[in-house]
């Protein structure tokens, strides 16, 4: 599977989500299997690239290529010169954003709220493709089936997204009006894959090898991509590959592995966010890790009042061998929707 020029390892990939998929969680998923992973929104407004969340987004120092940053805004020309400023720190794909659902987002008539206004989302996928496309960097497209139910119109958005010069369409389950609760439907997936040539990719509820499988099935699409799975169990792409390319199951990874791969995690994140930062956020990455492990939430209570990296990382170190031999296997079953939402919370 290529975009554009760049030829993809798998059909495999990392949903970008805001305040998670920043770039050592990305280097993670794709040194696990993702063939692709996608940065957190980057905004268009300009008044705020200097602030310290966007150069952090903007960072890609030793990311594995293709590097690609989504970008959110709702202004055309805002939305090319933010594509600009993007690729000149190292973006060799730009997504935009037509699929977040949160409220402070569409209150601002961006993310999925543009799926209201088609003339808009076309004028701004116009503008982003005529700057990133004499530059040689393919731009991709991520919506929602729609704003609403009586209202879902991903198909009418994906040709026009086609027509103007948009290279994949990854297509998220729900309508805005959903959020993430329920459950994604495919139907409309099928249809956008139906109606265009161009690569589609499924995301929504995405937590199974097994539903990796019937998703593609279902939908025809030519690849899937996983979320809100994905969190605390970054091992699920290369599980996910490897039953699509077998039909059998990987075991679940040695306790000494996961142990290894969080505390290569943290420290990577320290690096990026500092040591008060990196602290604070780190502890929502850790919750994810533990929530299904013996004693996990007594140890996420604990840990969430520690306020100094060595502190954090001893700490995690201590309860992983905690567990028991190193040798031991972690539970198999994937969390739920709920417990992703709860947990996230």
């Amino acid at each position: 599977m290529h975009i554009g020029q760049y030829a993809l390892a798998n059909r495999v990939f990392a949903a970008p989500m805001a305040g998670v998929t920043d770039r050592p969680f990305r280097q993670l998923c794709k040194q696990l299997g993702a063939g692709y992973a996608v940065s957190e929104m980057v905004t268009s407004r300009r008044d705020l690239w200097d602030s310290l969340k966007t150069s952090r987004r903007a960072d890609h120092a030793g990311e594995a290529a293709p590097i690609a940053v989504q970008i959110a805004g709702t202004e055309p020309r805002m939305m090319a010169e933010a594509a600009a400023y993007n690729v000149d720190r190292g973006a060799q794909i730009i997504d935009i954003n037509m699929g977040c659902p949160a409220k402070k987002v569409c209150n601002k008539w961006a993310g999925s709220a543009l799926m209201q206004n088609e003339a808009l989302a076309l004028a701004i996928v116009e503008a982003v493709v005529a700057v990133c496309a004499p530059r040689g960097v393919p731009v991709t497209l991520k919506m929602r089936t729609g704003w609403c139910a009586a209202h879902r119109n991903a198909v009418a958005i994906a040709r026009a997204a086609e027509s103007a010069g948009v290279q994949m369409l990854t297509v998220h389950g729900r309508t805005r009006e959903q959020g993430y609760g329920g459950q994604a439907e495919y139907d409309t997936i099928a249809a956008v894959k139906a109606a265009v040539r161009v690569p589609v990719v499924a995301n929504g509820d995405i937590t199974t090898p097994e539903r990796a499988r019937d998703v593609l099935a279902a939908t025809g699409a030519d690849a899937v991509m996983i979320g809100r799975a994905a969190q605390g169990r970054p091992w699920i792409f290369r599980e996910v590959v490897h039953f699509l390319a077998t039909g059998e199951h990987l075991a679940p990874p040695l306790a000494a592995e996961v142990r290894r791969l969080l505390l290569a995690h943290l420290q990577e994140h320290y690096a990026l966010y500092g040591e008060y930062t990196g602290v604070r956020s780190a502890r929502k990455h850790i919750g994810w890790y533990v929530r299904a492990l013996p004693g996990g939430e007594a140890f996420r209570q604990r840990m969430n009042r520690l306020e100094h990296p060595a502190e954090q990382l001893a700490a995690v170190a201590d309860f992983m061998d905690m567990l028991g031999s190193r040798h031991e296997r972690l539970p198999a079953a994937a969390p739920t929707g709920a417990e992703l939402l709860e947990t996230a919370a």
